[in-house]
């Protein structure tokens, strides 16, 4: 049985052994002229400006968890779209209940401001 895995692991030895000849023959052959732009921090073109350890306000956090929790729920509409017809009515009713209550925690969270990114006028 384990006869069936010796291509697998010819091919890990292979590839491993291929890219470790690359990193050695880049590091033999290639010209490594240091600048200072080379050396600086890549801040997307931008020269880098203040500490990288600043302080975020905790609506950004709030923001990003409440995408993924969002993005993942929808992950879930599309599986029960493939089987829809399967499915039938049960499958119908139990996605509007799943969809209903993803809807109420959208307007609780918008009710509660956490999607504001701007300072309420008041």
């Amino acid at each position: 049985m384990l006869v069936s895995y010796i291509p697998v692991a010819l091919m890990l030895v292979v590839v491993g052994l291929f890219s470790v000849a690359i990193i050695i023959l880049s590091r033999l052959l290639g010209r490594r002229q240091e600048s200072r732009e080379k050396i600086m921090a890549y801040e997307c073109g931008n020269d880098p400006v203040g500490d990288a350890r600043m302080r975020f306000s905790v609506k950004f956090y709030i923001v990003a968890v409440l995408f993924i929790l969002f993005d993942i729920e929808a992950v879930f509409l599309y599986p029960w779209a493939v089987i829809y017809r399967r499915l039938g009515m049960f499958g119908l009713v139990e996605m509007g209940i799943f969809v209903v209550i993803l809807f109420i925690g959208f307007i609780y969270v918008w009710r509660k401001g956490a999607l504001e990114w701007g300072w309420k006028s008041t």
